[in-house]
């Protein structure tokens, strides 16, 4: 059987397919971004037909890039932005909606009631989660409240709910399997992560309808096979994982204490715990690493919501930039006097604040400030954001030792921001070879399953290093940067 595996990267701005070989190179990439819908302030959408498109073409890039068929790829695996929510007909497949996005804060209102009402609890012991428009719960209770009818046909059976990995499975088998995985289910609001399954207290609480949910497999399983009129063969889909798992398999994570950081529109960082589920005290979150053979293995989590979508807005929106690797360089060039911090609380402020209605600011602006020290700040402020987390994980974790962090995502091409990064952190930051690390993360969980790629062990071992940055910044520096940061952050929450 042929080495090749076909992973499906579909992310948050843009669709990427990758073809590995046997050997875990590349052999052939393609990409397509798509359209970011704002309906409102706080409001984040998709056109899943525009996501569906452009995974396809996509697809079809890598394959030719390649230079193989279908029939030449042993199996698919998937990884996709997490928390986006889609509804969808189940005997015609179309959306109902548009999909809400997991940057989404439309039900922050809604979270903020529940929370009153002392729900908080009982969901953060289940989920592992807090109650936050971040995840899948409420977007799903929006969409059945606000499409007319959609709650009736829901409690029919007529309609089918999924993260995006579900929505792509569904269409690429032809509506024959309804599946996700436990590291999408458990990002959901109602999916019991110590029983493993969903949960009837839970859909009550979010008036979820079971009928509309998928069955929940490992994260290396058997999710279906491709319709072989879409591509020219049929494909089995052997492996699924949500964007940061993925990353944290592709990084070799495997063992407690692993800790990896993914700067991709967001920044997401996952400490390995193992089999102990430990309950976060500094507002974090407890998920689901991946769950292989039955066996669940959990992680302690941080997310930030904006990192790299900050370079975007600098260069999309404020155009300072053409392209987004022009940032670090024009970093470099900013007034080394000047402390200017930017808050990127354009959507709310994740972990460890979890302030759904702060909005972002730029602080210590001068008439000297220009674009170079905008684009420093943009930069500096997901290096800070990792601080805070790294600081919560390690109280959290209670285990000594200098802490390497594995980092992968766009952001890490910058040599700058990762020596800055290390230097706040006071801490190494290694930098892998392989940068597709959530993809290849998808591809060992479909290829291990097909037989075609080795066990974990073999697979880990062949983890290998680009560039380790170690600290270098004197800690007077450090402390007086460390707290401007942390009082242009209390300058921007809205909450106490």
């Amino acid at each position: 059987m042929s080495g090749y595996i076909l992973a499906i990267d579909q992310g948050t701005t843009s669709s990427r397919a990758i073809v590995f070989a046997g050997d875990r190179s590349i052999a052939g990439v393609g990409q397509k971004e798509f359209t970011q819908i704002f309906p409102r302030d706080g409001w984040v959408e998709h056109d899943p037909e525009e996501i569906w498109e452009s995974v396809l073409w996509a697809i079809k890039t890598a394959l030719k890039e390649a230079g193989i068929t279908a029939s030449d790829v042993a199996a698919i695996g998937i990884t996709n932005q997490r928390e986006t929510t889609l509804i969808w007909d189940r005997q015609t497949g179309k959306p109902i909606h548009n999909a809400i996005v997991w940057q989404d804060r439309r039900t922050a209102a809604h979270c903020a009631w529940l929370k009153s009402e002392g729900h908080e609890a009982l969901v953060t012991e289940k989920t592992g989660l807090l109650l936050d428009p971040y995840f899948s719960g409420t977007k799903i209770e929006w969409l059945l409240k606000n499409v007319a009818g959609a709650r009736e046909r829901a409690e029919a059976g007529e309609l089918a709910f999924g993260t995006v990995d579900s929505f792509l499975i569904w269409r690429l088998t032809g509506g024959k399997s309804h599946v996700t995985d436990a590291t999408n289910a458990g990002r959901t609001l109602l999916f019991d992560i110590a029983a493993n399954d969903w949960d009837d207290e839970l859909l009550a609480l979010f008036t979820v309808p079971k009928a509309l949910l998928p069955e929940v497999l490992d994260c290396s399983d058997d999710f279906g096979v491709t319709d072989a009129a879409l591509l020219g063969a049929a494909i089995p889909i052997l492996g699924v994982a949500g964007d940061q798992h993925a990353a944290t398999i592709g990084q070799a994570c495997f063992s407690p204490g692993m800790l990896k950081s993914t700067y991709g529109t967001g920044c997401f960082a996952l400490l390995n715990t193992g089999q102990d589920m430990v309950r976060s005290q500094n507002r974090l979150l407890t998920t689901i690493a991946y769950r292989l053979d039955g066996q669940t293995t959990y992680a302690l989590e941080g997310s930030i919501f904006i990192a790299g979508a900050a370079v975007q807005w600098i260069r999309d929106g404020l155009k300072l930039v053409k392209h987004a690797s022009e940032t670090g360089p024009l970093a470099r060039t900013a007034d080394p006097s000047q402390n200017v911090y930017m808050v990127p609380a354009f959507v709310g402020l994740g972990a460890p604040w979890w302030d759904a209605d702060a909005r972002g600011a730029i602080y210590g602006l001068t008439r000297n400030s220009g674009p170079a020290e905008i684009a420093k700040a943009a930069l500096e402020a997901v290096c800070y954001q990792t601080r805070d987390l790294l600081e919560a994980m390690r109280k959290d974790w209670g285990e000594s030792g200098q802490t390497v962090l594995r980092v992968d995502g766009g952001m890490v091409a910058s040599d700058w921001t990762m020596q800055f990064l290390a230097d706040v952190l006071d801490a190494p930051v290694d930098r892998p070879k392989t940068l597709e690390t959530t993809a290849l993360g998808a591809a060992w969980l479909a290829g291990s399953r097909a037989g075609v790629w080795p066990g974990m062990d073999e697979f880990a071992q062949s983890w290998a290093l680009d560039k380790q940055f170690t600290p270098s910044m004197d800690a007077k520096t450090r402390d007086a940067k460390v707290a401007g940061w942390n009082d242009a952050v209390r300058r921007t929450l809205t909450t106490g």
